[in-house]
């Protein structure tokens, strides 16, 4: 199959980031909206603070840190901490409510969770530190009383540097472990595929609680020892204001068409960008297309997932073709197989999409017996994707084997939603599923019925959804039928109900 040359990877990434860390301290790393700066030496003293003030409170080498706070500057500065005293990451969504945050601070038993001062309610187990948009909170106040050394924790490649929940494939969220040697080598090969260069200046609109901000964003940066515009959101005004203040771009498909959507975002705008990169959910072709013609520039297009990190990429030099994913990785096998047999599929057939290498996590926390599951005998991983390869070698992703939606990049699983809404009174049963949606990919939609005698009031149990699930897993639309349709074996059939309720 062909692929990407290899490139020489790394094990961890404190060496990673050390063999790129500028010599001159002043050297700016996160560059603010509002005209401020911090260094690469002011970052490392105050990662240095966090990572006591983190210790003080029982963090060690293998402790969960959990962190649910709005993305700012602390941010990063708390991921240096916790890789510098060998912690494990874990980074929350946070529009989570407390209902879905208890459910995995039981599951991961971290040390101490950092969240907004403004959240109501203390959860069970971990020390609660605060920290708010701004950085001030009580983790602030603990970090600024302690010194600005700090002998970092040795890392080992196989030691686990972050956790992060995924529905993935089945059942309820359950913890992804990647190890220093998963994170380092897929950052190192990024990297080297994108051609970043010294002069590189990344423009970050991403949220820091997902793989696509924290692990790809930010990890390019500190391999490439320059700096980035830190937005603390996507807003399209404040992207366009800084386009002349970068040289790379990471979005998600929904920010592209945003984008498109002022017409400000043409070629004068981009003339001095580099690089447009896309993931985290299939971006349509004619987005693509659309892009080029108005910037100029081909959006690269490349695939991956919470479990694997990166799998794939188009070409920076070379065709990026719309419509697919392009290339593997260098290092990272990739096959398509027949879900029968689970032999390969020729150059055009569609299959199940399994990889294997360096990236591919550890394993799943305290679920075992999904080793045996979720890899194949020798050791590949299945996605949960259906895809297929051209002639060329490009991967194609063709849909879900499962049922997991992808909204405006973010992962929704309909298990989760099913079961909110099965427990309203007067619900018998519920289907969610994943329509076509032009500006967020997918979009949720809820099919129920209604137990015998009894009426559902759609906004009312929209509303109720909203009370315990995170904004972008709140169907956007609901509808009540007779019932549910279900194959010979009783299982509901859900490519019926995206048929009969999917776009017109």
């Amino acid at each position: 199959m062909r692929s990407i040359p290899s490139v020489s990877g790394w094990s961890t990434l404190p060496a990673l980031f050390a063999a790129a860390r500028p010599r001159d301290p002043s050297t700016p790393l996160l560059l603010l909206p509002g005209g401020g700066t911090i260094g690469y030496g002011e970052a490392g003293q105050r990662s240095a603070q966090l990572a006591h003030a983190l210790r003080s409170h029982g963090v060690g080498p293998g402790e969960r840190v959990a962190v649910q706070i709005e993305k700012s500057p602390l941010s990063v500065l708390l991921y240096l901490a916790c890789l510098r005293t060998g912690a494990v990451l874990l980074p929350l969504n946070t529009a989570y409510t407390d209902e879905e945050v208890g459910y995995l601070l039981a599951d991961a038993e971290p040390a101490v969770l950092v969240r907004d001062p403004g959240r109501a309610g203390t959860p069970k187990g971990p020390a609660v530190l605060s920290a708010d948009a701004s950085g001030a909170g009580t983790l602030a106040q603990a970090a600024q009383a302690q010194t600005t050394v700090f002998d970092d924790v040795a890392v080992a490649p196989g030691d686990v540097a972050a956790m992060l929940y995924t529905s993935g494939t089945t059942g309820r969220p359950k913890g992804a472990m990647l190890t220093q040697a998963n994170l380092a080598s897929n950052a190192a090969v990024l990297h080297r595929v994108w051609g970043f260069r010294p002069d590189d200046v990344l423009l970050h609109a991403l949220p820091v609680f997902h793989t696509h901000g924290l692990f790809v964003a930010i990890n390019c940066v500190l391999a490439n020892g320059t700096g980035m515009v830190f937005l603390p959101r996507f807003d399209v005004e404040v992207v366009l204001a800084h386009l002349g203040d970068a040289t790379v771009f990471m979005g998600v498909p929904t920010m592209y068409t945003r984008l498109l959507g002022d017409r400000r975002l043409d070629r004068a705008a981009c003339a001095g960008m580099r690089l447009f990169v896309a993931g985290s959910a299939p971006l349509l072709a004619s987005t693509h297309d659309e892009f080029r013609s108005r910037t100029g520039h081909d959006i690269l297009e490349r695939y991956g997932m919470t479990e694997t990190t990166m799998i794939t990429s188009n070409p920076l030099e070379g065709e990026r073709r719309p419509g697919t994913v392009g290339l593997p990785l260098p290092d990272v096998e990739v096959r398509v197989t027949d879900a029968e047999t689970g032999t390969p599929v020729p150059a055009g057939g569609v299959g199940q999409i399994e990889v294997r290498g360096p990236n591919v996590f550890a394993g799943y926390w305290k679920r075992p017996e999904l080793s045996v599951s979720e890899f194949t005998a020798d050791g590949f991983f299945r996605t949960g994707d259906l895809g297929s390869f051209d002639a060329g070698g490009y991967l194609r992703i063709a849909g879900r084997c499962k049922d997991l939606v992808i909204s405006g990049g973010l992962n929704v699983y309909p298990v989760e939603v099913e079961e909110v809404l099965d427990a309203v009174d007067g619900v018998l049963e519920s289907a969610v599923i994943g329509v076509p949606h032009p500006d967020l990919g997918e979009a949720v939609v809820a099919v129920v019925t209604a137990e015998p005698g009894r009426t559902l009031d759609v906004d009312d149990l929209q509303e109720r959804a909203r009370r315990r699930l995170a904004p972008f897993k709140v169907p956007r639309q609901v509808h009540v039928v007779d019932a549910l349709p279900r194959n010979a074996m009783g299982k509901v059939e859900k490519a019926k109900l995206r048929a009969r309720f999917g776009p017109t």
